[in-house]
């Protein structure tokens, strides 16, 4: 949920990337964070294991300049791939005003996307949260591997966009996709906002 300041005239939105673990949810933020000017970013905090798999998550607030007299800044998060971090990943999840479900592309883990994306709901509902309510963007993330490895972003919308929101293929290592999927996701939750716009 935004918050409001009402005193600072501030509205801080939350975006939450989820996915399995190594599908590139880290990634994004380090590109995003790598090409967003240094005076339109904060720091970026980052806790991951030996094998750089992310455990705690990322911070990345952006500021997007003023809507309705109120200055708006985006905060993203990533949370840890791996299952038996679910705790976190539900703690990270509270309060997200919209997810980018980021799959790996590779055929090999279909299953891993179908799992985490289900947890996902289920992290959702145990919030009182229905997905479907809820600001999503798919990104579909190592589209640059060969053709014989992956699936391409139509196979992907098949098998996980059920609701048929806006996806995206991607290549996050080099950009692709990037800052095309923060746009979309930052445009629904823009739009939420101001249907409960608190100058309204």
């Amino acid at each position: 949920m935004s918050l409001v300041n009402f005193t600072t005239r501030e509205i801080t939105c939350k975006i939450v990337y989820y996915g399995p673990g190594r599908s590139g949810k880290t990634t994004n933020l380090q590109y995003i964070y790598g090409r967003v000017p240094e005076g339109r970013r904060g720091r970026m905090v980052s806790l991951a294991t030996q094998s750089d798999r992310t455990l705690f998550f990322d911070f990345l607030p952006i500021d997007l300049g003023s809507i309705s007299g109120f200055t708006t800044r985006f905060q993203l998060y990533t949370v840890p791939g791996q299952v038996y971090y679910n705790a976190t990943r539900k703690l990270v999840l509270q309060g997200a005003d919209g997810v980018v479900f980021v799959a790996d592309s590779q055929a090999r883990r279909y299953d891993d996307n179908v799992e985490s994306l289900q947890n996902l709901q289920e992290n959702l509902l145990a919030q009182g949260v229905d997905i479907r309510q809820l600001p999503l963007v798919y990104q579909y993330n190592k589209q640059d591997l060969p053709g014989d490895l992956i699936l391409n972003p139509d196979e992907l919308d098949d098998a996980l966009n059920f609701r048929g929101v806006r996806s995206f293929g991607a290549d996050c290592l080099h950009g692709q996709g990037v800052f095309e999927t923060l746009k979309a996701i930052s445009e629904l939750v823009l739009q939420r906002l101001a249907a409960g716009s608190p100058t309204a």
